[in-house]
């Protein structure tokens, strides 16, 4: 089962490549990786504020309201409280992520504009 040892070796010779990466290719390289970070750190953190904020009316709704107490399940629990926890991962993720490459674009024109 797997990737065979001989189209793997192929696979990994294939992406080192004979080309260096200018200076401001590296610098361009390193902001995406930087941005990247950054939108995942804020998507957990936005991600568990939705998990505990899903967690709790749902929860306290299953024991106390009769229709949820009749129709919600542990499977269906867990769903609500997932569903919103990965929306909100993935919105605040690609949120950061623009902003940020938004951010670098403006650098890099500012930085464009000095130097002519």
């Amino acid at each position: 089962m797997g990737i065979p040892s001989e189209l793997r070796d192929m696979w990994v010779s294939r992406r080192e490549s004979f080309l260096i990466a200018s200076p401001a290719e590296e610098r361009k390289i390193v902001r995406t990786k930087k941005c990247t970070h950054e939108g995942v750190i804020a998507g957990f953190k936005a991600a568990s504020v939705a998990c505990v904020a899903s967690a709790v009316p749902t929860l306290a709704a299953v024991r106390m309201v009769p229709w949820a107490k009749a129709n919600l399940n542990y499977v269906a629990q867990a769903l609500i409280i997932s569903a919103a926890s990965i929306a909100a991962y993935f919105i605040t993720a690609d949120k950061t992520i623009l902003e940020c490459a938004r951010r670098n674009a403006q650098l890099e024109d500012s930085l464009r504009n000095t130097r002519q």
